[in-house]
């Protein structure tokens, strides 16, 4: 086992943890969740990626990175009306179906009839007010965020993968060193897993699980099978899908959204400079597994430390770093001009954020942009 490969799976998983971390503790704040039920949300999804990478990279022989779903986890952070059981419900529904496409072909057409623009133009709406609220944070408190904001674009001119977790560490420093919050006497017990009941309740099912499910197809598990091809691996896109869903699916019932493919975080570990030797970089999957377990397990002290920050630092943070998921979903949006009128029509009701029926906005954006698509495809038939 070469260093190269420990130091390339704690890089990847540092990334991966403190970049985002603050989204998911907005998604568990969002659907009501208790401190237990928070930990527990932890604890599972960092174990579901441990499982989850070591058992495809050991199956394949190729180095598989699996993440949590940052625009996922921004889904459910902008849901409202849902509790946590009707959010438990609505992820082992994603993970259920994240399974079943890898082995129900008219399942994986029907995702793939979805133009591209339209599903990249959900993901910009629920993407954006998050972002927006970055200027809110600024206002409140410049002398901590407008640095944070500083360090976030400097070290992103060098290295973008951390860029966030330099901003994260940067802020911890200005608030515990100068005196914003005291610095919390930090746990150092094993978290402990809560079994959430799933409540199948319709609204949630419709208007939280399948756009989950759609958005992780979208912009995460697509991007990264096409990141192990960049690197000169096959992707085992069908066991990876049935693995990521399936053990998605279990740990929903802790309280975890979902795991699938990485993109950033996984092009840290398939470069020649972990290892020359191809036949054995898988292995650096099973050391990123390691880490996400170790991460699971001091989690209670990690999340203890974020607690104590004020919320406009945890908001800085969540706009920072959504702002490169944004771009990508903005310019997959925008691209293809055929679709962009439903593009444009998608984000607008997804980013107004209000619900109907019990049904949350990232549905309806979608509908919206289909109808939109639908109606210009039938006059653009007619006039031909």
């Amino acid at each position: 086992m070469r260093m190269s490969m420990v130091s390339a799976a704690v890089v990847a998983a540092l990334v991966g943890f403190g970049s985002t971390i603050a989204l998911v503790l907005a998604a568990a704040a969002a659907v009501g969740a208790n401190p237990e039920q928070v930990t527990s949300w932890v604890l599972a999804v960092c174990l579901a990626k441990a499982a989850g990478s070591a058992i495809l990279s050991a199956w394949n022989r190729v180095p598989v990175v699996l993440a949590w779903s940052t625009p996922g986890a921004a889904l459910i952070a902008a849901s409202t009306g849902i509790s946590m059981a009707e959010a438990v419900g609505a992820f082992v529904l994603a993970g259920a179906l994240i399974a079943l496409t890898a082995a129900l072909r008219p399942l994986g057409r029907a995702v793939a009839a979805i133009p591209d623009g339209v599903a990249a133009a959900m993901l910009a709406g629920v993407l954006l007010p998050f972002c927006l609220r970055g200027m809110e944070a600024l206002r409140a408190a410049p002398a901590v965020v407008l640095p944070m904001v500083a360090v976030f674009l400097l070290v992103r001119l060098r290295n973008p993968a951390v860029a966030v977790l330099a901003a994260l560490a940067l802020g911890l420093g200005i608030v515990f060193a100068g005196g914003l919050a005291d610095l919390p006497r930090l746990p150092f017990h094993l978290p402990q897993p809560v079994l959430t009941l799933p409540e199948f309740h319709p609204g949630a099912l419709i208007g939280l699980g399948l756009p989950l499910y759609l958005v992780t197809m979208a912009s995460q598990n697509l991007p990264g099978f096409a990141t192990m091809r960049a690197h000169g691996f096959e992707p085992p896109v069908s066991r990876a899908l049935g693995v990521s869903g399936g053990v998605s699916a279990f740990a929903a019932l802790l309280g975890a959204h979902r795991v699938n493919m990485a993109a950033i975080t996984a092009a840290i570990c398939l470069g020649d400079d972990v290892t020359p030797d191809r036949a054995e970089r898988w292995k650096v999957g099973l050391v990123y597994a390691g880490v996400w377990v170790l991460l699971g397990l001091f989690s209670p002290a990690i999340l203890s430390l974020l607690a104590a920050l004020p919320g406009e630092v945890m908001g800085a943070l969540v706009a920072l770093a959504l702002l490169g998921p944004l771009t990508g979903a903005l310019t997959g949006a925008f691209t293809p001009p055929e679709t962009r009128f439903a593009a444009t029509m998608t984000i607008a009701v997804s980013a107004a954020g209000i619900g109907l029926f019990g049904i949350g906005a990232a549905f309806w954006g979608l509908l919206a942009g289909l109808a939109v698509w639908g109606l210009d495809r039938l006059a653009q038939r007619r006039r031909g």
